[in-house]
């Protein structure tokens, strides 16, 4: 076999590796020295930035595959007939650490597929809980600030987290999640994924329906105690995409059932809570889980920075059939995902191949920036309409379009009957068994103990007495021990 030949960035073969070019036997190194200059600068740039949140991840390749008939809700090609497979890349993460952090950590963890369409990649962009902390994207920010490190102590604080909750009721519930047994999951494969936004799908009839996805693991559910993550921690940080990827390698392949709930439009503007507030869920007992198909992962990436950290979702990557809804977290998601990318990928992040289409082609006049490699011929034309065969549009709609009315202006959401912020959160503390209970409650008084202001401490109290008696009643008893000690 002959030897690889060692060249340059650009082609030209390498003729010494180990020594620096210098002005004789032990003299200053010369800058004429191209190799050197260019291994140090490319070395330097080796690393982006990282993601402001959810930087921490493990990524792998797959396929879905309908199981059941979902056309009469949705026109989406990928949906069309049972059997139909389509290739995916998924990406779980963390949210809060960065990218050195450890995953057996309390926190959400990032729930992210992309299916490469025939229509166009669809992105689905998702968490492992069906709700989250805040229902209006202008608070993201404050939010993620409330949970990151501390800009003078350069760590997270318990005061900030928690003054941040106690001025964001809407929070209840998803602490609740967050701090109960499905906080911490034993890993990637042993967790569910939601889509956790509600969507719109839309049948070849026109009609309109709102969903919500729910890929639920057929791995069975697996959590950690507090104590059992620490002490995983301390064996290995990277446990969950060391789990992820011997798994695969072994060919245990981890699978999920994709379900959905369907709720017919009409439904949603008398219903008796807001359907698209991302803080609260739709119960079964209203709208069942529909079985969809499967998720099957069976493929490792073979460099995890070109196809893990470098992989761009896009909520706003929809195909036809499947599109918004009026959910405001969902709304500013559409903006400030691709955004992300075009600022940590560059513009033209979408070419790269675990971004690119792959069961369709990109065909548009986007045209040049940094790292562009799509051209098209040198007869093509950047500008539309052209008398020269240009790709045009359809004039097909890609979903059903959605009703407004009234003024401008900033406003809270018009209030459903039961529109607010505790119920949800008591129902799902009512619903746990005593010892689930108990270790809900012993988290919750582990991290509000340590704040030092008693009126946020109050703050969050009440907050936990308005979901259920007896759940604020134990978490103050608890938090009034461990300050005691």
């Amino acid at each position: 076999m002959a030897k690889r030949v060692l060249t340059t960035e650009s082609g030209a073969p390498v003729a010494d590796n180990q020594n620096s070019a210098t002005a004789g036997v032990g003299g200053p190194i010369l800058l004429q020295d191209q190799h050197l200059l260019e291994k140090l600068a490319r070395f330097n740039r080796e690393r982006i930035p990282e993601r402001v949140v959810h930087a921490r991840g493990s990524g792998a390749y797959g396929y879905f595959e309908v199981t059941d008939d979902v056309t009469g809700f949705t026109r989406a090609d990928f949906l069309s007939e049972v059997g139909k497979r389509t290739e995916t890349f998924i990406r779980f993460s963390t949210v809060a650490d960065s990218l050195g952090g450890a995953d057996a950590v309390r926190d959400p963890r990032g729930f992210a597929l992309k299916f490469y369409t025939n229509e166009g990649n669809y992105d689905l962009v998702g968490n492992n809980t069906p709700v989250f902390f805040i229902k209006d994207p202008i608070k993201f920010p404050d939010f993620i600030h409330s949970q990151k490190r501390d800009p003078f102590t350069g760590k997270q604080e318990p005061d900030n987290v928690w003054d941040f909750w106690g001025h964001s009721p809407e929070a209840t519930h998803q602490v609740t999640w967050l701090m109960g047994d499905r906080g911490i999951p034993a890993s990637y494969r042993h967790m569910n994924g939601y889509g956790s936004h509600t969507y719109q799908w839309t049948n070849a009839e026109g009609e309109a329906f709102f969903v919500k996805y729910h890929f639920k693991t057929n791995q069975g559910v697996r959590s950690l105690s507090a104590d059992q993550a620490a002490e995983l921690v301390g064996k290995d940080a990277n446990s969950h995409q060391t789990d992820l990827l011997q798994a695969i390698e072994r060919g245990v392949n981890p699978s999920w059932t994709l379900h959905v709930q369907v709720m017919p439009a009409p439904d949603a503007a008398d219903y008796r809570f807001n359907p698209f507030d991302l803080t609260k869920v739709w119960p079964h007992a209203d709208y069942p889980l529909q079985r969809v198909g499967r998720l099957v992962l069976d493929r490792n990436p073979d460099n995890v920075f070109a196809e893990v950290e470098q992989a761009a979702f896009s909520p706003n990557n929809f195909v036809p059939g499947i599109g918004p809804s009026p959910d405001k977290m969902l709304q500013g998601r559409l903006f400030a995902y691709a955004d992300a990318h075009r600022y940590r990928l560059g513009v033209n992040h979408t070419q790269l191949p675990v971004n690119a289409p792959k069961a369709a082609e990109a065909d548009n006049y986007g045209r040049d920036g940094v790292h562009a490699t799509r051209y098209g011929s040198r007869h093509d034309k950047n500008y539309e309409p052209n008398s020269y065969a240009g790709p045009a549009q359809t004039d097909a709609a890609l979903g059903a379009p959605l009703a407004i009315h009234g003024w401008t202006g900033t406003y809270e959401t018009a209030a459903h009957a039961k529109d607010d912020h505790f119920f949800q959160a008591g129902e799902l503390f009512r619903l746990m068994s005593e010892e689930e209970k108990g270790r809900l409650v012993a988290n919750i008084a582990g991290g509000l103990s340590q704040v030092t202001r008693d009126d946020v401490i109050e703050k969050n109290l009440a907050h936990f007495h308005a979901a259920d008696t007896d759940y604020g009643k134990r978490v103050e008893e608890a938090v009034r021990a461990l300050r005691e000690d």
